[in-house]
């Protein structure tokens, strides 16, 4: 029987799939310490972002043939050293887009009329604060006509920008790697609108947008402390790729310096962050790096990882 070890846990239908279709799997974790001498329990190892698959794992690995990565980035795993040994790597890259570019969208519409700090300090007993806070919270802003300026234009990027464009904003995109991509919207009566959208310059993007959202794949700085020069003064930030994309000390010095006005974080540079001079920052929206974690990107990364299962051939 094959055996899968779903380390950072799978979504309940796909256990059922795979165990239905004569898979064993377990879900529970095994730590970082003891996984080099079980890991050749298992044929397969699934994980998501908390467990790291390094060469010091995989150096272990004789009955594992493959491991899938329940979600997009592969950063957490030696790819290049585990295919040289020949484990197959996978991952899911579509199943949690969407999931991720509404983040985003949270992230922004919050911090547009100051959801992050409004509900920290609404008082308790409707008190002349009240009226305090009202006066405070009066220059928000709308996002229909800004532009939306992506770094990184991928998958996760595309779906950010289809949503944009049906806000009303203008979207511009830079990736390393140029390309033309056709966004659909969704119009009334099951009708579709197709717009292609072109990458260009990262320097265009940084000095024309007023909010900039990250979309990298790997997690190497991609905006330097040159880059934030760039930017338009007043420009929002949001992070819902990976941690290190970004500098933290460079973020806060430009926020302090009310460069950038505002801040909207997934990801972090180390997880679970100590960095308090973030945490505690009026103009920073948080969250623990839930950006694939809702209920309908769990079941498409589940129906994911069971159809490569269920693909793969092993050799027995």
């Amino acid at each position: 029987m094959i055996k899968i070890l779903a380390n950072d846990g799978m979504e309940a239908d796909a256990v059922k799939a795979l165990t239905e279709a004569g898979f064993q799997v377990q879900t529970e974790k095994i730590n970082p310490e003891a996984l080099p001498s079980r890991i050749n329990d298992f044929e397969v190892l699934t994980v998501r972002s908390a467990t790291k698959v390094r060469k010091e794992l995989i150096d272990q690995m004789t009955r594992t043939r493959l491991i899938i990565r329940g979600g997009v980035g592969l950063d957490n795993i030696d790819v290049e050293y585990a295919q040289s040994k020949g484990i197959t790597v996978r991952n899911t890259p579509l199943a949690s887009s969407l999931s991720v570019a509404e983040l985003v969208f949270a992230h922004l519409f919050g911090l547009a009329r100051f959801l992050h700090d409004s509900n920290r300090q609404m008082p308790v007993n409707g008190s002349s604060q009240f009226n305090e806070l009202k006066k405070k919270y009066t220059n928000g802003f709308e996002l229909r006509g800004k532009t939306l300026g992506l770094i990184g234009f991928g998958n996760i990027g595309a779906e950010t920008a289809r949503i944009a464009i049906g806000l009303g904003m203008k979207v511009m995109a830079f990736d390393v790697f140029p390309s033309t991509r056709n966004l659909r919207l969704q119009l009334p009566d099951d009708q579709t609108l197709v717009l292609p959208l072109t990458t260009t310059d990262k320097e265009r993007v940084l000095e024309n947008a007023d909010f900039i959202s990250i979309h990298a794949a790997g997690s190497q700085e991609v905006l330097s402390r040159e880059d934030f020069e760039r930017m338009k003064t007043g420009v929002v930030i949001i992070n819902c790729a990976r941690g290190g994309v970004i500098k933290e000390e460079v973020l806060l010095e430009f926020l302090n310096k009310g460069k950038v006005s505002f801040a909207g974080l997934d990801v972090y540079e180390e997880e679970p962050t100590r960095n308090t001079a973030l945490l505690q920052h009026p103009r920073v929206s948080l969250t623990p790096h839930i950006g694939a974690s809702t209920l309908e990107a769990q079941k498409r990364i589940g129906e994911e990882v069971v159809s490569i299962i269920k693909g793969f051939e092993f050799k027995m």
